[in-house]
Formats: C-alpha cells, sequence, structure tokens
C-alpha cells in the first residue's frame, strides 16, 4: 500500500540557529504533514546576525548522499536551497538528471539575512545551464532574479511583471513550469508575489507584517510549496492551490515569530505555530 503521506527531500545548507536552510525545511515538512530527508549540500557557522564560515563537502561525499538516499526512498517532492559552488550546483544537476523527481522547486539562495553572500558567482551560470532545466518550480526574490538575469533587481510590479516572463524564459519550454517572483523587497504595506506558468500569471497579495523576525523566510516558503505539491495534486489548479496554501502557512510563521525569542538580529519564523499551543 502506497503511504499517502508524502516523503519531500531538502538539498541545502545547515543553518546551526535553525532558522533557514535544512532545519527549517525539515520543520517545514513535518507542519505541513509531510516526512522530511535530507542532503546536506553545505554547513555554516551562522546565526540570526551574521554567517562566519562555510564549509561544503567533498563533491563525491554529496553524491553518495544523493545516491544512497534515492536507491532506497521514492521521494515525492524535492526542495533545493544552498548549493554554495559550482561543483556542489553540478552534482545536485546530476543526481536529478539520475533520478528524475518530480515536483523540485528551487530557491536560489545567493544572500543571507545579514547581507553575507552564500552562492559563488561562478556558481551562477552553472546552476542556470544545468539545474534549471530540471526545475519545476523557481522562487526568486526580486535580488536574485536580477542576478538570474544579469540586470538590477525589478523596483516595480510592472517590472516584476517583466521579470517573471523572462525568468520563466530560462525554464525548458516543454512542459508544465512555473515561476514564484516574490516581491517582498519593494516598499509599501502590502507585498505582492507573481505566480507564472508561461501563460497565466497570478497576482498573490498580502499584507506586510511589522516584523524584524524574517530569518529563513525564502527557505520557509519553497519547502512549504514543496511539501503541499504532492499533497495538492488532485485539486483544481494543484499548483496555484499548493502556492496559496503555502503563502497562508509562512504568513502565520511570521505572524506567531514573536512567541519565539531566539538571537539578536533577525529572528526565525514560528514553523509549529499551528501545532504548539
Amino acid at each position: 500500500m502506497t503511504s499517502s503521506i508524502p516523503n519531500v527531500l531538502t538539498i541545502a545548507g545547515i543553518d546551526p540557529s535553525g532558522g533557514a536552510g535544512v532545519f527549517a525545511d525539515l520543520k517545514t515538512f513535518s507542519a505541513l504533514g509531510a516526512y522530511g530527508c535530507g542532503v546536506v549540500a553545505a554547513l555554516t557557522a551562522q546565526n540570526t546576525t551574521a554567517v562566519t564560515g562555510i564549509h561544503t563537502p567533498p563533491t563525491d561525499f554529496l553524491k553518495l548522499q544523493i545516491d544512497t538516499l534515492f536507491d532506497d526512498v521514492t521521494i515525492h517532492a524535492v526542495k533545493i536551497g544552498m548549493l554554495g559552488t559550482a561543483g556542489i550546483v553540478r552534482t545536485v544537476a546530476e543526481g536529478l538528471a539520475r533520478y528524475r523527481p518530480a515536483n523540485v522547486v528551487l530557491d536560489p539562495v545567493m544572500v543571507a539575512k545579514s547581507g553575507d553572500h552564500l552562492l559563488a558567482r561562478e556558481a551562477v551560470a552553472m546552476l542556470k545551464e544545468a539545474l534549471l532545466p530540471q526545475v519545476f518550480m523557481l522562487t526568486p526574490n526580486l535580488p536574485e532574479a536580477g542576478v538570474l538575469l544579469d540586470g538590477r533587481a525589478p523596483e516595480s510590479l510592472k517590472e516584476m511583471y517583466r521579470a517573471a516572463e523572462r525568468l520563466r524564459e530560462l525554464l525548458p519550454h516543454s512542459g508544465e513550469r512555473w515561476v514564484l517572483l516574490k516581491g517582498g523587497h519593494l516598499p509599501g504595506s502590502e507585498l505582492i508575489d507573481l505566480l507564472f506558468n508561461g501563460d497565466r500569471m497570478v497576482e498573490l497579495p498580502a499584507r506586510r507584517l511589522d516584523t524584524k523576525n524574517t530569518h529563513g523566510t525564502g527557505c520557509t516558503l519553497s519547502s512549504a510549496i514543496a511539501a503541499l505539491l504532492p499533497q495538492r495534486a488532485g485539486q483544481l489548479r494543484p499548483v496555484e492551490a499548493a502556492v496559496r496554501d503555502a503563502r497562508q502557512y509562512l504568513l502565520g510563521a511570521i505572524a506567531a515569530s514573536g512567541q519565539l525569542a531566539v538571537g539578536k538580529g533577525h529572528g526565525p519564523v514560528h514553523h509549529f505555530h499551528a501545532l504548539w499551543r
């Protein structure tokens, strides 16, 4: 009998403070009813204020992690986060090509909330060349969109529309592929994300919450989408349903973040806000 609980994999870095990366992804999977697996693509020395060091595993060991997991466990969705170097990106891309998992969600993590760079510049070209062809959904914020498009970040909703169209052109033209362009860097009391599949552009508005506890929001949103995609498969417009539900989960986690007291900088969101009473 096939379990109705999906197995969802994160391939990302470790944030010791637990607000971002693999630890945040696993919390998100668990909160949303998915079984979480993790492949470690990077180790960071990090807290809520700074990233003080990055260590990446040898690529042959990264390959061994991927192969050993996929040889045994059926994976229903994959979230990809911090990869760090061109060699890591290539190894992950080759692993995805071997096993061809469904529902690959790429959060192109490039810069931490602290401003520290998490993706080497030479790795961006490898990401576009080797990884994007295998992605089901790309979830950049506006600065990341600027980097992927070799230009500046969009500065208005109109520019976001054009950027979403251009980002979709980076993905394969055949088959279903999506871009979720996150508009949180634009000013204003309301933020708008754009969900685009090459045909239909969906505006997703939300009220901006006044808090500094935004560490790991991108990781959490992309992980929530990966966890929900297999679970919304039978619904009308399943991708849109998964994204809307993931955004509602994240907004709740941000709103409840004040219940936590973690660090002196950008604190984490409350991944278990609906479960802890």
